[in-house]
């Protein structure tokens, strides 16, 4: 265990680099007047809580990337990344088409980053064999429950009184720790004596209620034991990714990213698929992929899965480059990531993969 002092001091720590990062964005916005931010609220949903996520990183018995998997720090090369190509084939194995984004309708964007994550990651187990049947998408409402209620309450709960109210947003950590305590309700039908849920599309009001009454609602019937079912598939690994070299070793390896921050972003990308950093967005989103420029390395980059649909226009690379996606650089993923609330997440232990990065270059149509 560590010391009160060590954490008081991990805390003072995250807590000063959150106001930095803060002060940074502050002077973007007053030397960019025309910040693309008027999004509704319900776009966002992200709630810092820099004292939180120091509570419970220290409660990982692994607490960074780096730590986690030293093998995959050692083994990483600057290589061209996209794990959306793995999601497509997934998606097009399990529904008949290729992935695209979600849209989120409540201020539920923790929820949402964190289900795409999951399924990132489940995708490329199944790419690599590790699954016999292509996944299911989990569903945004068991997340966002559970991260506000279940994982804050850190206890089972009845469903009998809205303990999360009905105020939107959530934390990064607090869905980390919901998929690695509990674990993950898909996007499919469940039935408990004699009772059907019907989880298969997406029901914003499902999704409000769940995030005031916990995983499974209101409902007596799919409270506790929908919890249940949940822990049969845990996403019981969780790392902590704090700088670049962590990020371009996890999602090098196959493992996505959670991001959550205050960093907002324009509505346009430029010719070469990125969306420059202007003003404030509480949002999560996540890193489904890396670009490296070679001869100018402010200009590598991460691939950003956001959850609002086809929302922003402009250039893509690759030309297969999903809607609703974009590219950010270095620079801003490392103020995101300096912010201390962003999370690889897994179902198996991290390591280094050959994960056959020359066979997702170029445009793969056929996924």
């Amino acid at each position: 265990m560590y010391s009160n002092k060590h954490t008081l001091r991990l805390s003072i720590a995250l807590i000063l680099g959150v106001l930095f990062a803060w002060s940074l964005w502050k002077e973007e916005e007053k030397e960019f007047p025309e910040v693309a931010t008027f999004m509704p609220a319900e776009q966002f949903g992200y709630v810092a809580d820099p004292v939180g996520a120091a509570k419970f990183l220290e409660s990982l018995d692994v607490r960074f990337f780096a730590d986690a998997a030293p093998d995959a720090m050692k083994k990483a090369e600057k290589v061209d990344t996209f794990l959306y190509r793995q999601m497509n084939a997934a998606h097009k194995a399990r529904y008949g088409s290729k992935f695209t984004p979600g849209r989120q309708l409540n201020g539920s964007c923790v929820a949402w980053g964190a289900m795409h994550a999951v399924y990132c990651a489940e995708s490329v187990e199944w790419s690599l064999g590790n699954r016999d049947e292509p996944p299911y998408l989990p569903a945004t409402c068991s997340i966002y429950g559970g991260s506000r209620v279940e994982s804050k309450l850190k206890e089972d709960y009845d469903g009998s009184r809205p303990v999360g109210g009905w105020s939107d947003g959530s934390t990064g950590y607090r869905a980390a720790r919901w998929l690695r305590d509990w674990g993950v309700i898909y996007r499919t039908t469940y039935s408990n004596e004699g009772d059907t849920l019907d989880l298969t599309t997406y029901d914003k009001d499902r999704e409000k209620n769940w995030g005031a009454f916990g995983n499974g609602g209101e409902d007596d019937a799919f409270g506790l034991w929908l919890d249940r079912e949940a822990a049969k598939t845990p996403c019981k690994h969780v790392a902590n990714i704090r700088t670049w070299d962590e990020l371009v070793a996890a999602i090098t390896s196959g493992f996505p990213v959670t991001i959550a921050s205050n960093q907002g972003f324009t509505r346009t990308r430029d010719s070469d698929g990125f969306c420059q950093a202007r003003g404030t967005w509480m949002h999560q989103m996540m890193i489904a992929g890396l670009r490296f420029a070679r001869n100018d390395e402010e200009r590598d980059g991460a691939l950003i899965i956001n959850s609002w649909g086809n929302y922003v226009d402009g250039g893509k690379y690759p030309d297969d480059q999903p809607d609703g996606t974009f590219w950010a650089e270095k620079k801003v993923i490392e103020k995101i990531l300096a912010q201390g609330d962003s999370w690889a997440i897994a179902e198996v232990r991290f390591k280094w993969r050959d994960i056959q990065h020359d066979q997702w270059l170029g445009n793969n149509d056929e996924l």
